[in-house]
């Protein structure tokens, strides 16, 4: 005799409203960026932030955005001026993904704003902010949890994983990523 499973996904539901636009702007913009904003050459960076403004997306100055980065949901993103996103970077928009002035995302990082609460039978959906401030650093293959708070001035080094909020001017690694030293200027 088979035990109870802990989630049965019959009884899932997407909350009303959890991806902030309909179904037809959704699926039209998984559609633009399949097809003109990934498929864009490497330089056309006015191109690809005038494609996420088109969606909502706040785009500040100088933003650099590498074609192969993969935004689910641009109306929910905020990126300040002179940030830069590096290739195969995922920011998964579920909730907000929020980045400061002059902050580099370096390659494959993923930037997780939703998950499911595995402790219901139901696996439900939920998304939390993600706050990313200026001046901040988060080196390659690095994963933010949702919910996360990352405060001006830190490093994040590769292949951290951050679960917990960061404080600022400090540099971080592992997972948990954990405060090594000090981020001072030379």
């Amino acid at each position: 005799m088979p035990k109870n499973d802990f989630q049965n996904l019959s009884k899932f539901k997407l909350p009303d409203g959890f991806r902030g636009r309909s179904a037809f702007i959704t699926q039209l913009w998984w559609l633009t960026q399949s097809c003109l904003f990934s498929s864009s050459p490497q330089f056309m960076y006015g191109w690809r932030r005038f494609l996420l403004r088109l969606f909502g997306a706040k785009i500040g100055a100088n933003v650099i955005i590498r074609p192969s980065v993969k935004i689910t949901y641009p109306w929910k993103l905020t990126i300040g001026d002179n940030s830069w996103i590096g290739d195969d970077v995922v920011l998964y928009t579920l909730a907000e993904v929020i980045i400061g002035r002059n902050s580099v995302i370096s390659q494959r990082s993923y930037i997780c704003t939703g998950s499911h609460d595995f402790t219901k039978n139901d696996f439900p959906i939920y998304a939390k902010v993600i706050n990313i401030h200026d001046s901040v650093w988060i080196a390659t293959d690095v994963f933010v949890a949702p919910g996360i708070t990352i405060h001006r001035n830190c490093v994040i080094g590769a292949r951290s994983s951050v679960f917990n909020d960061l404080a600022e001017d400090f540099v971080y690694l592992g997972s948990p990523a954990r405060p090594v030293k000090p981020r001072t200027a030379s």
